[in-house]
Parts: C-alpha cells; sequence; structure tokens
C-alpha cells in the first residue's frame, strides 16, 4: 500500500540562522526560541497514522544527528538553492505517492488541515494551501509520476506572486486550493497568530 507522506521543512533553530526576518523585529534569540518551541507543538500535533511524518532537514549533515527534533522521526536533508529548488528535490525523492510538504512556522495548521489536504490529492495532481500574502503554507503532489520539469520555474520567491507563479508552473495538471492559513515572518504576524 503506498502511504501517505509529510513532510516538515525545518532549519537548526540557532539564532541568525533560522526566522531571520522575525529576528530582524524581535532579536535573533528569541525568533530562534519561538521556532524551536513552535515546531515541537506542531510536530506533536501533526503525528497520525494516516501519513508518515518525516522532516526535512537543514543544514543537511547537522540537521540529520541534531537532538533538537524528536529521535523518532525519520529526516531527509533539504539539500542546497532556493526553496524550489530544495522542495522539488523532495518531491522528486521521496517514494512514489502522495506527499505534502509544509513549513514549521503555521501556528493555526494541524490535523484537520493536512487531512483536507490529501483528500484533494485524490482528485487532483497537486494541492496548494494558500496563504493571505499571496504565498503559501502547504504544497502537495499525488507523484503517481515525476514532477514535471517546469515545477518551480520562474517563481518569485518571498513575493505576493509566489503562489500564482507556482501554479503557473504546472500547466496542464489539475490543481487544488486546500485551507488559507497564515506563517510567521515578522513581529506583526506573531502577534496575528496569538
Amino acid at each position: 500500500m503506498i502511504r501517505r507522506q509529510l513532510v516538515v521543512m525545518v532549519k537548526e533553530p540557532r539564532p541568525g540562522r533560522v526566522k531571520t526576518r522575525l529576528g530582524a523585529d524581535i532579536g535573533m534569540v528569541p525568533a530562534a526560541w519561538w521556532f524551536r518551541h513552535q515546531v515541537a507543538g506542531l510536530l506533536r500535533r501533526l503525528e497520525d497514522p494516516r501519513w508518515q511524518l518525516i522532516l526535512a532537514v537543514s543544514p543537511d549533515r547537522e540537521g540529520r544527528f541534531s537532538r533538537v527534533w524528536p529521535g523518532h522521526l525519520p529526516r531527509v536533508p533539504q539539500g542546497r538553492g532556493d526553496l524550489g529548488d530544495r522542495m522539488g528535490r523532495l518531491l522528486r525523492r521521496l517514494p512514489p505517492g502522495p506527499v505534502c510538504i509544509v513549513g514549521g512556522d503555521i501556528p493555526g495548521l494541524d490535523k484537520v488541515h493536512v487531512a483536507r489536504a490529501f483528500d484533494l490529492l485524490g482528485g487532483h495532481d497537486a494541492v496548494f494551501g494558500p496563504a493571505p500574502d499571496g504565498g503559501y503554507w502547504l504544497v502537495g503532489m499525488t507523484r503517481i509520476a515525476p514532477p514535471p520539469a517546469t515545477l518551480f520555474r520562474g517563481v518569485r520567491w518571498s513575493t505576493s506572486h509566489a503562489l500564482q507563479d507556482s501554479i503557473d508552473s504546472l500547466p496542464g495538471l489539475r490543481v487544488a486550493l486546500a485551507d488559507t492559513l497564515s506563517d510567521v515572518d515578522t513581529a506583526s504576524d506573531l502577534l496575528r497568530s496569538r
């Protein structure tokens, strides 16, 4: 049986290496602390027998052996490149079957949102979870066939065009939109999440 896979992208929570935009607002140490505890709670909420939970870690070597994240969860390296390079690599290299990728900085994310996204993949080739800023908190694909070579090509990351550019990079595929959720990039995002 092909198993659903939920990948959570995480970075080592070191000051100045993670959540730097948030760190510019509240300080690098508090931003790293927030991320570490946010991800810990998120992983507890997302563990579910309906899917395999996998950590995509960065930096590759340090993250694979880190004691910060739960030791029972499998880990794969994110590798080099921009966000599209790293997500595309995950979508190409994981075993066939439905996969959803999320970030660790989405306070409102829980099992219900993930289950809905996987359900949408039942009738679509890809799914995105929109964010209010024009980006997205989730990307998923059925992965019966390899993702197209155009995947994430030309995406203007960290802009209001990221979601539409990503959808446009999948010509001819049936794309669904899941729930809208917010991530935390700045102090104002953090305040809204509370």
